[in-house]
């Protein structure tokens, strides 16, 4: 079974990767974006954004979904930290996952922007990327973990 990142713990998975091209996907099965818009009730059905799919169609379902996976295909394309934000501040309240490939050093700014939970692509670097979460005792800036910048938490 897989392993994640999740709420600061290392942990087996129980949730099967989305697959867009399955016409009746599993009652454990993360479901694309399409998949979760032609449901008539969408409640308790975990959904995965991609690249270029903003959430914005999940806004008037926050407190019906469980679990909202981001994919990161690339480290480099950083959408997922912005779609993340968007849905805290919308009050999205579930697991927000980030699943893929990024780099463990971007872990803390994902945690920062909301995730609190970690799908890495190479589950071998799962101890020390849950020990980079720990790299920095505080943070200057305010974000979605400390809306309170420092210099107003003094």
């Amino acid at each position: 079974m897989p392993r994640l990142i999740k709420d600061g713990a290392i942990v087996e998975d129980q949730w099967l990767l989305a697959d867009p091209d399955n016409p009746s996907p599993a009652p454990e099965q993360v479901l694309s974006l399409e998949q979760w818009m032609a449901l008539e009730d969408k409640a308790g059905d975990p959904v995965q954004l991609e690249p270029g799919q903003a959430p914005t169609p999940l806004f008037d379902h926050l407190s019906e979904i469980p679990m909202v996976v981001v994919h990161f295909p690339t480290f480099m394309d950083g959408r997922g930290f912005s779609y993340a934000r968007e849905l805290r501040e919308r009050g999205f309240k579930g697991e927000l996952r980030a699943a893929g490939h990024f780099m463990r050093d971007q872990m803390t700014y994902l945690h920062r922007c909301g995730f609190d939970a970690f799908q890495m692509a190479d589950e071998s670097q799962l101890e020390e990327a849950l020990a980079s979460l720990a790299d920095f005792s505080e943070h200057y800036q305010a974000s979605i973990d400390q809306p309170q910048p420092l210099f107003r938490r003094r």
